[in-house]
């Protein structure tokens, strides 16, 4: 009787077996950014995979939206900006992404020196925007990779020229970019007593490009110098409220061109009240804080067809706010809303024109989409 031969192993499947597009499947899977940093680091396939396919980033940032780690406070003088961690302790990447990030900001440029004068302008794509105080730098620096880019103001000649009265600075904005996550620009924007100017730095170029005077702002009243309250980005767009009438100036980043739209006419004058965002797809949003009442606007088109902002939500936060805190009245003079952000109302219970800036307050957070509050962190009014 012949006897049967053994059955040769089968081979193993390797990384090498696997697509690029299996990889991305598998790496889709993973619960946050962090992670797949950590995973793309591990291994040059999975790295190649990912910078290989600005699609698939953009797959997995619409799932797993990068989350808070923590809020930068820019302190009263020359001091260099504090950072608070929201503490998750049931994360373990997010915890190691805090742990080894520069959030002292050591790489910057004098941050040794006891007053180095540095201020956050804006953080976008997990990069901070600072300006330094004392000589105009600008530095455009990411306190997870510690990949840092310094550069100048803009001209101020350029910038000043034509002006029309009095020549205002505003605001420096950071445009990152899906399709290329190493390149970003930054927009400067300045206003005379009824025009606006914008000037871009590209980072591919190195160089600003200023871009010529808006057209006449609508419904001027001659007295005032700072006509428009502190800007945001939104899904593209720039918004600045005006200080007293009903509307707001739009910056369109994609075509640099301004225009003006309609305010809600409850919220004209009352720019201390509220803030500008947008929701989870994308929209734009307002969210005012009435003491302890969140006010949401919509922009949405009405029967005839025109866009306009339409109060779609009112929700009553006092009985949760307190509760969540273990606080009362008395420890909590009322809401204030700093930003909303893929459909996530940032705000604290401090009031900053309060008198005893000493007292500490709850920095918290609410989702638009399931209407749950949760608790970031509790610290005074220079995170420290």
């Amino acid at each position: 009787m012949a006897s049967q031969q053994p059955r040769p192993p089968e081979a193993s499947t390797t990384i090498r077996a696997l697509t690029d597009d299996l990889l991305r499947e598998i790496l889709l899977r993973l619960p946050s950014l962090p992670s797949l940093v950590r995973a793309a680091l591990a291994c040059r396939a999975f790295l190649a995979a990912v910078r290989s396919s600005p699609a698939f980033r953009r797959r997995f940032r619409a799932l797993h939206p990068p989350p808070l780690l923590g809020v930068f406070f820019d302190p009263e003088g020359d001091e260099m900006p504090s950072f608070k961690p929201v503490l998750r302790r049931s994360d373990p990447d997010l915890a190691a992404a805090v742990r080894g990030a520069d959030v002292c900001l050591t790489r910057l440029p004098g941050s040794e020196d006891a007053s180095p004068g540095w201020r956050v302008e804006e953080c976008r794509g997990g990069r901070l925007l600072l300006r330094s105080r004392k000589t105009g730098q600008i530095a455009a620096y990411n306190p997870l990779t510690r990949a840092m880019h310094l550069f100048p103001s803009p001209p101020d000649k350029k910038v000043r020229h034509d002006c029309r009265g009095k020549f205002i600075h505003m605001d420096l904005f950071l445009l990152s970019s899906d399709e290329a996550p190493g390149s970003f620009r930054v927009v400067f924007v300045c206003h005379d007593k009824s025009r606006l100017r914008a000037a871009v730095f590209s980072s591919g170029t190195k160089k600003w490009q200023v871009l010529p005077w808006s057209h006449a702002a609508p419904a001027q009243p001659a007295p005032i110098k700072y006509w428009l309250r502190i800007g945001t980005q939104v899904n593209g767009s720039l918004y600045w409220s005006h200080d007293k009438h009903a509307y707001k100036v739009a910056l369109d980043t994609a075509t640099m061109q301004f225009s003006f739209i309609d305010l809600p006419e409850d919220l004209k004058g009352q720019g201390h009240l509220y803030q500008t965002g947008e929701t989870k797809d994308g929209k734009l949003c307002i969210v005012a804080a009435v003491e302890f009442t969140l006010l949401i606007w919509f922009r949405r088109a009405d029967a005839d067809g025109a866009e306009r902002w339409i109060l779609d939500i009112v929700v009553p936060l006092e009985a949760e706010v307190l509760e969540a805190t273990e606080g009362s009245r008395d420890d909590h003079e009322k809401l204030k809303v700093y930003a909303i952000l893929d459909g996530i109302v940032y705000m604290s219970t401090f009031e900053k024109f309060r008198d005893d800036t000493r007292l500490p307050c709850w920095f918290l957070s609410f989702c638009l989409d399931t209407r749950r509050l949760e608790k970031l962190f509790h610290t005074k009014s220079d995170g420290r």
